[in-house]
């Protein structure tokens, strides 16, 4: 109890609350403009708030639960998703706001059903984390190892299309991570001659590169337009009605559960969650024909499971140490820069911090709640600035925060590099989230394996007597495999088909 005193006390604390809703502020802005992602809009603060310490974690969560609310503005106004976690709001959203010229009714349902989603997942996360911890406290050196190979084969099987690319993409960020002095040998890998790489690859720059600069590349190279649209419908309605409340009340409940439990696990995201809420919504619903012509469910279902999201992800991000999504792969790395070491021990040895980043997450939602239904009126003329003044604005908000980390132009050139290199892939239609796991997770499986093959004298028998470890390895081998069984299996029943 202690503990979670001093955790309020620092969430509440005037400095706190204001970074945390200047957070909130620039998350729903950037997810309200087309093309920022959350994604984007957290590594591009990322350098700015290193000083900040754990107020700087609170902003983060504050950007990351706007970004995702954000997105539902303009899927909403302009049918054009903010964000990919918004896409599905887009198929009864815009017929509501302009079919049936109810966008003030669409915002504030967008609204309650993203507050009470991000709040129910807070409130998951406040129960199921330290249990969960409890159990990751048996984990030894195998299992960490196993763990570390559980996280990659995750993210790689679900993020790309290719799982052939996913794991490229992975062994490039163990890699990458391999770049540097080894720390048991006391020898340079990778460096090629140049100090600037002994310490390693720079996370930062490498993630603003491959997320963010990338991004700049493919919108510059696609000559967006102008994106002033038509004069919008004056919003008459801000908050819900007693009747909306009403109809929509069980399908919020029942997609923010399922947007927690897609979130916790690991390689999944908002936008897988959204979809299966919507599906389910419309599957159990008792008016599915008005689904796609302005449903209210249609657009509670999809808000609250991807807003639910953000504290599903934050679960095994602090008691394994396995980021759910793309988001939590950049809050793991910024919690490790700022000196808390997300996993099993987090919960004995920071328990303050523990509690202050889940406050934090409660505060974010609330502030959130506030901004949409006191400035719904002006986010909603955010989608009328051109790309054309976006994208310089985003390419400065790069360069500047990756020099300001170290004031090093070497970070700079890092970053230039990794968004060309980013942005090629792309192209190639590769997937970045494994890359950065590989880049994170690159330590935790090398150093684990190493101490796994000391402790059994260079033999892996050890896995056979460690059931956790083996355990995660077979689920580790079937996420890999599944793929490639069910593409094998679907060319085989075509192949019978045509016969």
């Amino acid at each position: 109890m202690d503990a979670f005193l001093q955790a309020a006390a620092l969430v509440f604390s005037p400095a706190a609350l204001f970074y945390t809703f200047l957070g909130v502020l620039f998350g729903i802005l950037c997810g309200a403009m087309p093309g920022l992602s959350a994604v984007m809009a957290v590594s591009i603060m990322l350098p700015f708030t290193f000083s900040l310490k754990d107020t700087g974690i609170m902003m983060l969560l504050g950007i990351f639960c706007g970004a995702v609310y954000g997105g539902s503005i303009t899927a909403i106004l302009i049918n054009t998703p903010g964000t990919a976690n918004s896409a599905a709001t887009c198929l009864d959203g815009y017929p509501m706001a302009h079919k049936h010229g109810q966008s003030g009714r669409a915002l504030s349902i967008s609204t309650m059903a993203s507050t009470f989603g991000g709040l129910l997942s807070a409130l998951m996360l406040l129960w199921i984390a330290p249990a969960l911890s409890k159990i990751a406290l048996n984990f030894g050196v195998p299992e960490m190892f196993a763990l570390g190979v559980f996280g990659l084969s995750i993210v790689t099987a679900v993020s790309s299309h290719s799982v052939i690319k996913g794991l490229l993409g992975a062994v490039l960020g163990l890699l990458l991570g391999a770049v540097g002095m080894d720390t048991t040998s006391a020898t340079f890998r990778y460096t090629f001659g140049t100090t600037y790489l002994i310490s390693g690859i720079q996370f930062v720059p490498l993630l603003i590169g491959l997320f963010a600069f990338s991004q700049c590349l493919l919108s510059a190279e696609a000559d967006i337009k102008s994106m002033a649209k038509s004069k919008q419908d004056k919003l008459a309605q801000i908050l819900p009605t007693r009747e909306d409340i009403r109809r929509t009340g069980p399908t919020i409940l029942i997609s923010s559960i399922i947007g927690t439990v897609v979130g916790a696990i690991p390689g999944t995201g908002g936008d897988i969650a959204s979809w299966i809420s919507y599906n389910v919504a419309k599957r159990f619903s008792k008016h599915p024909g008005a689904f796609g012509d302005g449903a209210p469910e249609g657009i509670a279902a999809p808000e609250a499971a991807n807003n639910a999201v953000s504290g599903g992800a934050m679960i095994p991000l602090l008691t394994l140490g396995i980021p759910g999504d793309s988001v939590t792969a950049i809050m793991l790395g910024a919690l490790m820069m700022q000196g808390i070491a997300p996993g099993p021990l987090l919960f004995t040895t920071q328990t303050v911090k523990v509690y202050t980043i889940i406050i934090a997450l409660f505060v974010s939602n609330v502030f959130m709640c506030l901004l949409g239904y006191g400035a719904i009126r002006i986010f909603s003329k955010i989608s009328l600035v051109p790309a054309k003044w976006l994208n310089p604005l985003v390419f400065v908000f790069c360069t500047v925060g990756t020099f300001a980390i170290n004031n090093n132009m070497g970070d700079v050139v890092l970053m230039i590099g990794a968004g060309i290199v980013g942005y090629v892939l792309i192209k190639l239609d590769f997937c970045m989230p494994p890359i950065i796991l590989g880049l994170i997770l690159s330590d935790t499986v090398e150093s684990n394996l190493r101490r796994t093959l000391v402790l059994s004298d260079g033999s892996l028998r050890i896995f056979l007597t460690h059931p956790i470890a083996l355990a995660l390895l077979a689920v580790a081998a079937v996420s890999l495999l599944s793929p490639i069984i069910l593409k094998f299996w679907k060319g085989r029943s075509a192949k019978s088909a045509e016969k």
